[in-house]
């Protein structure tokens, strides 16, 4: 399902928001920074290319969100973890399968999103936008068969139009700015 020209988007455009994102710290209630850290590095390597870090990163994602599985920041790397594991799949079934669930868990994670989230931190950010942020740059990296390219842009604009997005940190909002300027590039080439 990932598609040379789709991987070299990830590279370009994911690696930027989840880099600036793991030099904030975690804020997770149970699960540890140096769990979150770790997984999260695994997580990286994945989006530059690196086969073997893809399954670890969803391994450990998912064992996180064992022990928080209300988590919607957890539960959003998750579903963009397992969805990345269709790089690899050999079978197309098995292709289509970690891109279906992975795309399952980042819409629960958005259905588990309450005012709450607005307020508990993770990375020094609003744990609303960066579920929302982590679920438009997976959607908006998806093959258009899987029709999610308008809610990914529309969850990166309510990610720019929240009045949250300016206590975020510097890092997290450059990296907002910077995906919404490679989608409006994009946009303007089609």
């Amino acid at each position: 399902m990932y598609t040379p020209q789709l991987r070299q988007a990830l590279r370009r455009h994911g690696v930027a928001l989840f880099a600036t994102l793991s030099l904030q710290g975690a804020a997770f209630a149970a699960v540890s920074e140096p769990q979150f850290v770790a997984a999260f590095q695994q997580f990286q390597q994945a989006l530059k290319g690196d086969e073997s870090a893809v399954d670890k990163a969803a391994e450990q994602f998912g064992s996180l969100l064992q022990a928080d599985p209300a988590d919607p920041v957890l539960l959003a790397y998750a579903g963009a973890a397992t969805a990345m594991k269709a790089r690899s799949a050999l079978m197309p079934w098995k292709k289509m399968g970690y891109a279906e669930e992975g795309l399952a868990q980042i819409d629960k994670a958005l259905a588990l999103l309450q005012p709450a989230h607005d307020t508990l931190l993770h990375h020094g950010t609003p744990a609303s936008l960066e579920a929302r942020f982590v679920a438009a740059t997976t959607f908006l990296g998806m093959p258009p068969m899987f029709h999610r390219e308008a809610r990914g842009a529309a969850l990166l604009q309510e990610v720019l139009a929240s009045p949250l997005l300016a206590q975020a940190p510097q890092a997290f909002q450059a990296a907002v700015r910077q995906r919404a300027q490679a989608r409006a590039t994009q946009a303007a080439q089609k």
